[in-house]
């Protein structure tokens, strides 16, 4: 149970990574990208931005648990799942094109994680 406890705060901090970035990348859109200083002053003020901002520090907090935990040579290379949950949600959200060696690179992931967790 412990063990599945260790995962669970895991899973929560890459999820919160993943949608702290799915923020960042809405507040970048949503106010114009990085095209100037007065860009830079806009993100700094943005509301998607600083959510963004403040999931990463609620991950932070919840990988200090995780660390507590587990091993980081397990931990650290499991948190590659973001890439995988990214991929997903930049296709849904926001149109990006899934290509075969995306693909292909998502699951050397998924066997690596496999590997680590067994």
């Amino acid at each position: 149970m412990d063990k599945m406890i260790s995962y669970a705060y895991l899973l929560g901090n890459i999820l919160l990574l993943v949608t702290g970035q799915i923020l960042f990348k809405i507040g970048l859109q949503k106010n114009g990208g990085l095209s100037g200083i007065g860009q830079w002053t806009k993100l700094v003020f943005s509301p998607t931005i600083l959510g963004g901002l403040a999931l990463y520090g609620i991950a932070t907090l919840l990988w200090f648990a995780v660390l507590n935990r587990l091993p980081l040579t397990v931990a650290y290379p499991m948190q590659s799942l973001a890439y995988v949950f990214a991929m997903v949600a930049a296709y849904f959200l926001f149109g990006e094109a899934i290509t075969a060696t995306k693909i292909a690179g998502v699951a050397v992931i998924l066997v690596g994680v496999y590997l680590l967790a067994k």
